[in-house]
């Protein structure tokens, strides 16, 4: 009889558990309703794959990313365990092909995008599905309240409805606040669900800040003494490649990743770095979902991120095979006054919104009552100069709307080439012969996708290309010529950043949005600035506990390691004591300055050797300078 142990052997070929891993599938084979938070790098996947492995029938995956689903299908295939997916990338006849796999073939998992989940093809094969388990990833979606909330996850309640009460519900989350936590267990009705929350400290990781007046320098400094793979997330693409092209001039293997390379180029800049032919990744928030690198010893952010969520997320990509790692933070002054000013450019006014709404069908040359279903290439560059408009002010009205159902909008999005023949066969079989040059394209096409001739498909170019033995720009132009001569219908292969409408325009000025749930995240989102605000100006707390404490994680002791921790620990001298020092220097110094030799006189009640650790320290933490001699306040 196998066990969830056994089975971690005999797939992953690991001899134990990590954390809660065990405890968790254990409460899902009892077919309890759960919610777990693993921190980034905790092994998720494997809390619902086991169970669902030792369960008759099928896995049903919410997962909000197609990148995601890949990269989870191409870890299963290699383990030989038959997987499916279903996004917002497919066909018709593709997703039904697939949904008649799931219901009749002999497949253990089924990933689906959630806006696939109330489509009609969708609830029509859901009864033919013999679903053991419903897992929900990156499950802090479903909550309005956290970073990331997208309407599709409220979809999930009705899924969940429409199955038998004995199909239980795993919830799973890296990053979750106590709040969100509750809203995704009402959200999700889960009943009287097992909670389980792995500790959010990373004991190998240390945690620092730096306020800088050169970024640039402090960020050679750092890869110059700490060696090894290393990430820099910046905050936009030109930063990226400015910075990567400084690096490689410093003799560093780097090179830069966005949303605005094509998905090609993503893939074989990340391989590298994988393979460690590239050292550093410099990139946008675009880079890393899915990525299990354990040897990490670098990840610095550039930039601020505006929440402890996306920087613990993404600061957790270092050290996840145990071993000492860095996760570094750099701002200066402007870094701050930027942050405080977000809330009110995240949150746009109601007429903004309608205005962009309009600009931007007006731009798609959508008319109202057209448009639901239906991918449109956006250039975000040209649409804000045409319109004259402020592109954060875009951005953030395209998030609103976004958050309110209207449409989704993905920078990255790969939409295959789409082929499905429209002559029927007695004229193709006339046209073959008086075009004998287009024959070898036509029987390539027949022969390589099963249902092309009766539907619409996804083809690769690439694939048919070399199956032809031409060029892939010659292929694209037999495959547009055949289009002209009305033998199919060519949809060409899509990376450009689509808009995908989920309901036909509507009039701008009756556009519905729910002023009150607005303000409310609006609210919610200038807490989440404040305490990134309280995390960068943290000085005798432990950056660790603080992150901890931030997820509701109480128990966490100081993590020893972190920049406050180490500058604590090196004065040798307690809390009490340390801050008294401090106090009674910063008390001493007025606004002009005051002379060292004055200052060290008037502290002789202090030990002397602590007293310079203090100055010392407050000096490297920027709270005072020392010019010619004279002690001045920062």
């Amino acid at each position: 009889m196998q066990t969830p142990l056994s089975i971690l052997q005999q797939y992953w070929q690991h001899t134990a558990f990590r954390g809660r891993q065990e405890a968790i599938i254990q409460a899902v084979l009892d077919g309890k309703d759960t919610l777990a938070l693993l921190p980034t790098g905790g092994g998720k996947s494997v809390c619902y794959q086991i169970p669902a492995l030792l369960k008759e029938g099928l896995c049903l995956v919410i997962s909000p990313l197609i990148a995601l689903m890949k990269d989870q299908l191409n870890n299963l295939e290699k383990k030989g365990i038959p997987s499916l997916a279903i996004h917002s990338g497919m066909t018709q006849y593709e997703a039904k092909q697939t949904l008649q796999k799931a219901a009749y073939g002999n497949y253990k998992f089924l990933y689906v995008s959630p806006e696939r989940l109330e489509t009609r093809l969708f609830k029509e094969y859901l009864p033919a599905l013999n679903i053991n388990l419903l897992a929900v990833d990156e499950a802090h979606c479903i909550s309005q309240w956290g970073y990331d909330f997208r309407p599709s996850y409220l979809r999930i309640i009705h899924l969940k409805n429409n199955l038998s009460c004995s199909v239980p519900v795993l919830a799973l989350t890296a990053s979750a606040t106590p709040v969100v936590q509750q809203d995704i267990i009402d959200k999700l009705q889960l009943d009287n669900p097992a909670v389980f929350r792995q500790p959010f400290t990373r004991p190998n990781i240390s945690y620092s800040v730096f306020k800088v007046d050169s970024k640039l320098n402090k960020l050679l400094e750092i890869l110059q003494n700490v060696q090894g793979s290393g990430i820099v997330y910046c905050k936009t693409r030109r930063q990226t490649k400015d910075i990567a092209k400084l690096l490689s001039q410093h003799s560093m293997t780097a090179n830069c990743y966005h949303a605005g390379l094509s998905g090609e180029e993503r893939n074989v800049r990340q391989q590298a770095w994988i393979d460690n032919k590239l050292r550093v990744m410099v990139c946008t928030n675009a880079f890393g979902m899915g990525i299990d690198k354990p040897d990490v010893r670098t990840v610095i952010h550039f930039d601020v991120p505006d929440c402890l969520e996306n920087y613990y997320q993404e600061a957790g990509r270092a050290g996840r095979d145990g071993k000492r790692a860095f996760a570094v933070l750099l701002y200066h002054s402007k870094d701050e006054s930027e942050l405080k000013a977000f809330p009110l450019l995240r949150f746009p006014t109601i007429d903004a919104i309608k205005n962009v709404y309009q600009h931007l069908c007006d731009f798609l040359e959508i008319p109202v009552g057209i448009g639901e279903d239906n991918y449109y290439n956006f250039d975000l560059k040209t649409f804000v100069t045409n319109f004259k408009l402020d592109i954060h002010l875009v951005i953030n009205s395209i998030k609103a709307l976004e958050q309110e159902g209207y449409f989704t909008f993905n920078e990255s999005i790969f939409l295959p080439a789409q082929i499905g023949f429209t002559a029927d066969r007695f004229l193709l079989d006339e046209f073959q012969q008086s075009h004998p040059q287009y024959e070898p394209i036509i029987k390539c096409l027949l022969r390589t996708y099963e249902g092309i001739y009766d539907n619409r498909v996804s083809v690769s170019e690439k694939q048919i290309a070399r199956l032809t033995g031409v060029k892939e720009t010659a292929a694209r132009q037999q495959l547009q010529q055949l289009q002209a001569f009305g033998i199919l219908e060519y949809l060409q292969q899509k990376e450009t950043p689509q808009i995908h409408f989920l309901h036909n325009r509507a009039s701008a000025k009756y556009l519905i949005i729910n002023y009150e749930s607005y303000a409310q995240r609006k609210q919610e989102y200038t807490c989440r600035v404040e305490q990134m605000l309280q995390y960068l100006h943290l000085e005798n707390t432990c950056r660790s506990t603080f992150i901890s404490k931030y997820f509701g994680d109480n128990e966490s002791t100081h993590c020893a390691v972190c920049d406050n921790c180490i500058a604590q620990r090196s004065l040798h001298i307690s809390k009490e004591e340390f801050d008294k020092i401090t106090t009674h220097i910063l008390h001493l110094i007025p606004s002009h300055g005051i002379d060292i030799k004055q200052l060290k006189s008037a502290s002789a009640c202090f030990n002397r050797s602590k007293f310079w650790k203090v100055l010392n320290y407050l000096q490297q933490e920027r709270k005072i300078k020392s010019i010619n001699g004279i002690v001045q306040l920062a």
